[in-house]
């Protein structure tokens, strides 16, 4: 498999030069500054893949082209977001970048709770509470109907701990929660949030589904003919966030998606760490099931707590056997190289590492689970795998 590492563009404290030195070869990256929807130019897209390659790595896979709100809730000026959505397929088909990670989460990707969680070990990794979620969304949000579907303990308890927390704390919490996402701070506060999720009022599983089924439908032609091939992200946690639907938490789900398009270009990007932070999810299973589909990998892994909540573990040490995973995608590799596949090679990085030695003294990481040190140890860990497995096929 290709070891790459995520970089966020010029603003990324972890430069190109040091990824280099992690022993990556490629990177998964974007062009973060352009809006969401607009049409992503050929002389930028070069102008940044120049860049890249001048620093002795290759760019492998865009992560992402974002999927405008529009496109998700199904109003507003959908067919123009589709027609750019293509042609910035187009332009990276045409500059040899042939992946492309995306994700449909309405409103908010992915989500945690607390950045700086601290692990017996001293190191400081992501953390989703539900019950802080809960505060966020009942006490600070105050989104109508919220307190239904939360459980009534966790009402409870989520009342109790937002009233332990002063004024500047729970701004800090509400920042952290709505303003997580690295490479793209949009700078958006609770009425922006309300904003968005009130164009999915009357959207529930059906017909979001029905909105990735019509963008699918648009842009998966001009994506086979620009040779891309597009990976969606798995859900962030797996399941519904401020009472909005997500519809790619489980089997079930990537079943609808697939079955129903099978263009080669509908593919996944396999993220062990999302799928794990769901008990009922087999993430050795998915990863088997759609070995043929996936066309990127993030590897990373989550340790389950009680009450649903989760955190960032090492990356060998969660939920799931990760050994067991890289296994299935060596063998998908196989299987391509075999068959004479010229995509046969997979990408893939670690994901999400925790804050450790050096970058523990540095000021709050403005990229929360993306600091250096921690990622390079996961992929350590990750490429020492790789090459035992394949030393026992020797033997």
């Amino acid at each position: 498999m290709v070891e790459s590492f995520r970089w966020f563009g010029l603003s990324d404290p972890v430069p190109l030069e040091y990824i280099r030195h992690t022993g990556a070869s490629g990177v998964f990256t974007a062009l973060h500054e352009i809006p969401y929807g607009e049409v992503w130019p050929v002389c930028e897209i070069q102008k940044r893949k120049k860049m890249i390659e001048e620093a002795g790595l290759s760019w492998s896979v865009v992560e992402s082209v974002p999927v405008h709100e529009n496109i998700k809730a199904g109003n507003g000026n959908v067919d123009k977001l589709l027609e750019n959505y293509c042609a910035t397929l187009r332009n990276l088909g045409s500059c040899g970048i042939t992946t492309v990670v995306y994700n449909f989460m309405p409103v908010l990707d992915w989500v945690r709770t607390d950045t700086r969680y601290r692990l017996p070990d001293g190191t400081e990794c992501l953390r989703f509470d539900p019950v802080q979620f809960a505060a966020f969304d009942i006490h600070a949000l105050k989104r109508s109907g919220a307190e239904k579907d939360h459980a009534p303990e966790t009402v409870e308890k989520a009342e109790r701990w937002w009233r332990s927390l002063n004024h500047d704390e729970k701004q800090s919490f509400i920042i952290g929660i709505i303003d997580v996402f690295p490479g793209c701070k949009l700078g958006l506060g609770l009425e922006d949030i309300r904003a968005m999720i009130a164009p999915y009022q009357g959207i529930g599983r059906a017909e979001m589904f029905a909105n990735l089924h019509r963008f699918l439908t648009a842009v998966l032609p001009d994506a086979e003919r620009a040779g891309v091939r597009l990976a969606i992200h798995p859900d962030d946690p797996p399941f519904s966030v401020l009472g909005l639907p997500r519809i790619v938490s489980t089997s079930n789900d990537l079943d609808a998606i697939f079955q129903s398009l099978t263009s080669p270009a509908n593919g996944l990007c396999f993220c062990s760490g999302s799928l794990s932070a769901r008990p009922d999810n087999d993430v050795e299973g998915v990863a088997k099931k759609y070995a043929t589909r996936i066309h990127a990998a993030h590897l990373r892994s989550t340790r389950r707590e009680s009450g649903g909540a989760f955190f960032e573990a090492d990356h060998l040490g969660g939920s799931f056997s990760m050994p067991s995973v890289v296994r299935i995608l060596l063998d998908e590799i196989d299987r391509r190289r075999d068959g004479g596949r010229p995509d046969w090679n997979l990408h893939f990085r670690p994901d999400h590492g925790h804050t450790m030695m050096d970058d523990l003294l540095k000021e709050r990481p403005p990229n929360p689970g993306y600091t250096a040190i921690g990622r390079m140890r996961g992929l350590a860990e990750i490429r020492g795998v790789m090459h035992g497995l394949r030393y026992a096929e020797t033997l």
